[in-house]
């Protein structure tokens, strides 16, 4: 006994050291599949929304960049082409990690208080500083503060580009915390736009629990059409048409519902919708474009694929619910109830 004990323990040595080595190579293994699988490429995706970043380049675009890339993001980058010209780098970095680049005017500047020439020179200036610096031309422009007019969108177009808004408002820009950017994320329905800002900590740290939220959903991130609009495919495609964006209001009796504008500022109002002769709802709400809802309360909403025409369910929240509605450009026109139906 006393001359086997020694190969014994030997031999146990070496399988200790074996199952050891085994047991690093498999937590390698593990480590390098968690660091290659992105939310996106594990995710279904039933439509996609458009996850957008105003106001860059700034000195924080490669560290937003680094986020978005470890959570297999493709964004739209509405840059300013002031910044643009003085960081050729990192507009190119955008471009180099797969983002969309867009326009978002010279120096950030109210245009509409501009003249038709003016506006052209503006943009004009701008598309071709991020031409320069990507080899790219922009197809997209959005407004300095959501602000625009009827010769805005017509400049825009002449130059080859599409006005696009947004649907949802991070807040980001207004301090919001990151469970409130996360929540304000969370109303995104597909073909919709978010509007978040480079250069911000809160909406880099917000980014991956907005992807998990999506994820959860089914929604990916995809580009925003030059035609619509609205967020489509990476590839340019349009969402699957298994899932429509507005389900048909279910049918039922008849309710009434009622619209008052209780708050107007200079670039929003809020709309008080109250209803009657049913406690379980649906109404139709129709918004004129250029204007766009930012915020909805005390309903559910979904959008058709215009993004103009609103249907609000109740969610057991009472019998009065209400809305943000952006102008845009438009501060004359108000909703308009299209239909009640209770059940």
């Amino acid at each position: 006994m006393s001359r086997l004990f020694p190969r014994t323990a030997l031999w146990s040595r070496r399988l200790r050291a074996a199952l050891a080595v085994l047991a690093t190579a498999v937590a390698m293994c593990g480590v390098v599949l968690a660091a290659t699988s992105t939310p996106s490429s594990a995710a279904t995706c039933n439509g996609y929304v458009g996850l957008t970043f105003d106001d860059g380049p700034t000195g924080s675009t490669s560290a937003l960049l680094n986020v978005l890339r470890t959570n297999g993001v493709r964004a739209t980058m509405f840059n300013v082409g002031q910044n643009v010209q003085n960081n050729r780098s990192a507009a190119q970095a955008q471009v180099a990690a797969g983002m969309w680049v867009a326009n978002h005017s010279w120096n950030h500047s109210h245009m509409t208080s501009m003249s038709q020439s003016q506006m052209q020179s503006d943009l004009s200036q701008t598309s071709s500083a991020i031409q320069s610096a990507t080899g790219s031309r922009p197809v997209l422009f959005r407004p300095p503060y959501g602000e625009t007019n009827s010769t805005l969108q017509s400049v825009a177009s002449s130059l080859g580009m599409r006005q696009v808004i947004w649907d949802v408002d991070s807040q980001d820009w207004n301090g919001a915390s990151v469970s409130q950017i996360v929540s304000n994320a969370s109303r995104l329905q597909a073909g919709q736009v978010i509007l978040m800002h480079d250069g911000i900590q809160n909406t880099r740290d917000a980014i991956p629990l907005i992807m998990a939220n999506l994820t959860s959903r089914n929604l990916c991130p995809g580009m925003i059409s030059p035609s619509t609009g609205r967020a489509v495919a990476p590839d340019g495609t349009t969402p699957p048409t298994s899932t429509p964006p507005t389900t048909p209001p279910p049918s039922g009796g008849t309710c009434t519902a009622t619209a008052t504008t209780p708050n107007i500022w200079g670039d929003r109002y809020n709309t008080s919708v109250t209803v009657s002769g049913a406690n379980t709802w649906t109404v139709v709400v129709a918004i004129t474009s250029p204007q766009r809802v930012s915020t909805v309360w005390n309903g559910t909403a979904t959008w058709d694929s215009s993004g103009t025409v609103m249907t609000v369910r109740s969610n057991g929240s009472g019998n009065t619910f209400g809305f943000t509605t952006m102008n845009n450009g438009n501060s004359s026109a108000r909703p308009q109830i299209r239909s009640c139906t209770s059940g």
